[in-house]
């Protein structure tokens, strides 16, 4: 007997009746309760069904007694199944006093939560049975469904404005130093920096253009230059190259010397020394790189969530690019679907961990055919649900990659050649203007630069 009491789950049968109890003698103790504790956490059937007929009567504005929970319940079929008339009154006798009720509320959720981890506890226990070559994988799933339980005890409710008024005076701004924590993180691209007030906590930024012109380079300049000016903890995931070839990059445009020749290890004496220099200016970094080759929306989380814990927090996450991603594996029929998954999740980890979010996505060749060959928010591959969820969106745009030096020359001769002239266009701005934004792109480097100018959407 002794074994089989150890087995059964967490519950308390005297609070679960105290709430019931304490809602049915003391008008406001619902509205008190309903925020803390759900029909669900109540462990006995019997006062799971009263409590949710007293939520249902409080829902239509009903008084709530004994005499309208029997009346509410007996509509339900369930009168007889709690115990009746009878056992409304007991419940409401034995309570001394309604005082205290937010107090067995929290011990009935206290207690469904614990039957909750053991219920999650068993499904890891699957999990590893079933075990599989992917470790990865089922390591992430199983912090994910250990992480669902902390997400779950995050219960939303109203905030009076003067408390996010104060937030928002509390908050530190994208130009404020000698803070312990860091607000707007900036991308080190003083127009850029203007026209968004920086890449702000919890936004989804898209950065979106055809392949070669340097959307790669761009990201890993925010990482290197937020790391730089605000100290921030940068995490990388570099699907599509890696993580040595990610360091090359860094080097060179922390050097500026060419990328191929420190690839290929050729370097003169004062060659060396610069990237002797660059190596101590990076070293220091909090920088993280993730070079795996296949990443889901779970491992992601479950990675971000474990160095978030470890750092006391993040600053940034950098991911290239988008559509290397894999969802859940519910949509591997279509893409399209898949994608959504995927654009959507990374919106909700934005949020979840308070962290701007940048991820690289590829655009279609519809650019390709039009004239202008400027991208459009309709360009981007395999979904428009990425122009949904994010925050802001913004595209690369080359001409050099269109016409080449003798063909303009041809076309413009008195105009000089916009050798690695980048227009970046941001499409899309939820909280704010939308523009242009012109910055130099040094390729054999990896390196963008501002130009010092700023061109003002006038749409």
């Amino acid at each position: 007997m002794v074994a089989a009491a150890e087995k059964l789950p967490p519950f308390d049968v005297e609070a679960e009746e105290a709430v019931i109890a304490s809602i049915l003698v003391d008008e406001d103790a619902i509205s008190r309760v309903e925020g803390v504790v759900a029909p669900e956490d109540f462990f006995r059937d019997q006062n799971r069904w009263a409590y949710e007929a007293c939520v249902a009567l409080w829902e239509r504005g009903e008084t709530i007694n004994q005499v309208t929970l029997a009346h509410e319940l007996s509509r339900a079929g369930r009168l007889d199944d709690v115990g009746g008339i009878p056992w409304i009154a007991r419940i409401t006798t034995d309570l001394a006093t309604p005082v205290g009720v937010e107090h067995y509320a929290r011990i009935v959720k206290r207690d469904a939560t614990y039957r909750s981890l053991i219920g999650i506890g068993s499904q890891i226990v699957q999990l590893a049975y079933q075990g599989g070559p992917d470790l990865e994988g089922v390591i992430g799933r199983a912090e994910n469904l250990v992480m669902s339980v902390r997400d779950a005890q995050r219960t939303g409710d109203l905030v009076p404005l003067r408390d996010l008024l104060d937030e928002y005076w509390e908050r530190p701004g994208i130009d404020a130093v000698n803070v312990s924590s860091i607000g707007a993180i900036r991308s080190g691209f003083m127009d850029l920096d203007t026209l968004l007030g920086g890449f702000q906590r919890s936004d989804l930024v898209v950065v979106a253009a055809r392949p070669g012109v340097g959307k790669s380079a761009l990201l890993l300049n925010f990482a290197r230059n937020a790391a730089f000016a605000q100290n921030a903890r940068v995490a990388v995931f570099t699907i599509e190259m890696a993580a040595d070839q990610l360091v090359h990059r860094l080097l060179a445009a922390e050097s500026g010397i060419d990328v191929g020749r420190i690839r290929l290890g050729q370097r003169t004496e004062l060659e060396e020394r610069k990237l002797m220099t660059a190596t101590g200016e990076l070293h220091g970094l909090e920088i993280y790189i993730d070079d795996s080759s296949v990443v889901t929306i779970a491992q992601l989380q479950a990675k971000l969530r474990r160095l978030a814990q470890q750092l006391g927090g993040l600053d940034l996450v950098i991911i290239d690019y988008l559509q290397l991603m894999h969802g859940s594996g519910r949509f591997r029929d279509n893409r399209v679907q898949e994608v959504s998954e995927i654009s959507r999740g990374l919106k909700m980890l934005a949020r979840d961990l308070d962290v701007p979010i940048i991820a690289a996505a590829q655009l279609s060749r519809a650019a390709e055919m039009r004239q202008t060959h400027v991208p459009l928010l309709s360009d981007l591959r395999e979904s428009g649900s990425i122009e949904q969820d994010a925050d802001v969106v913004m595209f690369l745009y080359r001409e050099d990659m269109y016409v080449n030096r003798d063909e303009w020359e041809e076309r413009e001769p008195d105009a000089i050649y916009p050798a690695g002239l980048t227009k970046l266009i941001v499409a899309k701005h939820r909280n704010g203007p939308t523009g242009q934004v012109a910055l130099h792109f040094r390729s054999h480097v990896s390196r963008f630069e501002d130009l010092m100018v700023l061109e003002e959407d006038t749409a």
